[in-house]
């Protein structure tokens, strides 16, 4: 195989991101990267949630990769405004999203005692009045959102809209997630807890979610809105991380949506059962694990998991046993792959070009992409990103915690720095003269960054699901979904108390 030829972008450098020569090394042998893989059992594969014991020094390597990775939240975010960077080192530029998750982040940092409540409150307190202050409207500018909803990326001193970023549905739930949390939490009754309890209500009892609803597909939701273009042509739909928006559209008590749209939503779904676990289909991890940071689903079914015989819970135990299991198989040959170095999901990635693996194919790899194992929308350009391992932990600790050691403890200062685990890398690109080989990302993004800490805390503690099973509107939004059965039931017992 000839040496690998630069050739031009394949698609928009995203934004922030400043190209850079490649020297890279081609994957071998003649794999597709976005080959269907055969729909065997692996040995490595199991169908249900395992037993796994984690023993003193996992634990406390658990406990080091939560604290340093909470560091990112608490650090990273201006104390002003409390809008938290999209990723570090960065643009300076907010993600809406990365500011749900830095929410709950505090409520953890708060409970394992690395903060004070107080300080936690006070920071809250502050994000909470900011969003609250922002100015909304349909002007293309000098406006944080319009209707409720939150543009994707804000400016942290400003709070206005960053570059044409729309208005996201799915972004904007995960922020009121935060928001819910944060009031869930803090219940006591100083006057800054009071306050807290205030403005998550007004937050998010102010986003007109039937608004969003798609002008084709209604009651299922658009993805988004902006003020040049209007609605984006494309629907939450198909199985993802919106199956948070919709329970939170569906709790609203001033603004909630049709609850056939839960029908429609669940309509949408694709069945896989290729590696012998069969589940509701979607390839990148974040989508089987942003819902579930805030939402237990264990015990708990709709009407379409009633007629599966599983609940959502398991449904992810799944496709993390698949999403491993596929890179095992290693269809496309990538140097590395194997039982220690998995894990696909939205993340960074070396570059966007084609790359020309042989004098007759190019290949196309990814800056920032959404990568996937399985066969239904398989997307794999060799890049591994531990938030895929570790946002999985609670749903499959045997394979997830001994990966995230190995990486650590593998690839060292390339890969765990400061504030944890960087956010992805690439065994068969180098970019540069690295005598080490391959590519690391540099940057700490926060959509990643919250995965990392909230569900390893679920899986030690379940402590952000107990937060939220005490929130009436998530509770609601279940109940109008149709959800039954586990901590649901009327007589399954009180949640702990308020900690």
């Amino acid at each position: 195989m000839q040496p690998a030829v630069l050739l031009a972008p394949s698609r928009p450098q995203e934004p922030g991101k400043i190209p850079q020569e490649s020297t890279a090394a081609p994957p071998p042998g003649q794999g597709t990267a976005g080959a269907t893989p055969p729909p065997k059992a692996s040995p490595a594969a199991s169908p249900e949630p395992v037993a796994f014991h984690l023993g003193p020094q996992r634990e406390a390597f658990l406990a080091d990769l939560q604290r340093d990775t909470f560091r990112f939240f608490w650090d990273t975010t201006p104390a002003r405004s409390g809008l938290t960077p999209d990723r570090f080192p960065g643009d300076g530029v907010s993600s809406v999203a990365g500011v749900g998750f830095a929410l709950t982040s505090y409520l953890v940092g708060v409970e394992r005692g690395w903060i004070s409540r107080t300080e936690a409150a006070d920071r809250t307190l502050t994000t909470l009045r900011f969003l609250w202050k922002a100015p909304q409207g349909p002007e293309p500018k000098g406006r944080a959102g319009y209707k409720g909803f939150f543009y994707h990326f804000l400016d942290p001193r400003s709070g206005a809209r960053v570059g044409g970023s729309e208005l996201s549905t799915v972004d904007t739930a995960l922020l009121m997630a935060g928001v819910l949390a944060s009031q869930s939490f803090f219940a006591g009754p100083n006057p800054t807890e009071t306050a807290i309890r205030d403005l998550s209500d007004r937050l998010y009892q102010r986003v007109d979610w039937p608004w969003a609803y798609s002008r084709k597909h209604a009651p299922l939701l658009s993805m988004g809105w902006t003020p040049e273009a209007g609605f984006l042509d494309v629907d939450w739909q198909g199985y993802n991380e919106a199956m948070l928006l919709y329970v939170l559209a569906l709790g609203s008590p001033t603004h909630a949506i049709d609850p056939h749209a839960w029908a429609a939503w669940t309509s949408s779904y694709r069945w896989d059962e290729s590696y012998g676990l069969p589940r509701i289909g979607f390839g990148p991890l974040f989508g089987h694990q942003y819902s579930h940071i805030w939402i237990d689903f264990r015990g708990i079914r709709d009407a379409y998991m009633a007629t599966r015989g599983i609940d959502y819970f398991v449904n992810s135990v799944r496709a993390t046993y698949a999403n491993r299991a596929y890179c095992m198989d290693n269809p496309a040959k990538w140097v590395g792959y194997g039982d220690m170095v998995w894990g696909l999901t939205a993340s960074d990635g070396p570059l966007h070009a084609a790359l020309r693996v042989d004098p007759n194919r190019a290949w196309p790899f990814h800056a920032y992409w959404a990568r996937g194992a399985g066969p239904l929308d398989a997307q794999d350009d060799g890049t591994v990103a531990p938030t895929a391992v570790a946002g999985s932990v609670v749903f499959a600790p045997d394979v997830a915690v001994p990966t995230l050691a190995y990486l650590r403890d593998h690839f060292g200062e390339r890969l765990y720095g400061k504030y944890g685990f960087l956010d992805a890398f690439n065994l068969s690109v180098t970019l540069g003269a690295r005598p080490d080989g391959g590519w690391f990302a540099d940057q700490y993004v926060a959509i990643d960054q919250g995965p990392i800490l909230l569900m390893i805390d679920n899986y030690r503690a379940g402590f952000v699901w107990d937060v939220m099973k005490r929130n009436p509107y998530l509770r609601a939004g279940l109940d109008k979904a149709g959800f039954a059965g586990g901590w649901l039931d009327p007589l399954a017992g009180q949640v702990s108390a308020s900690r």
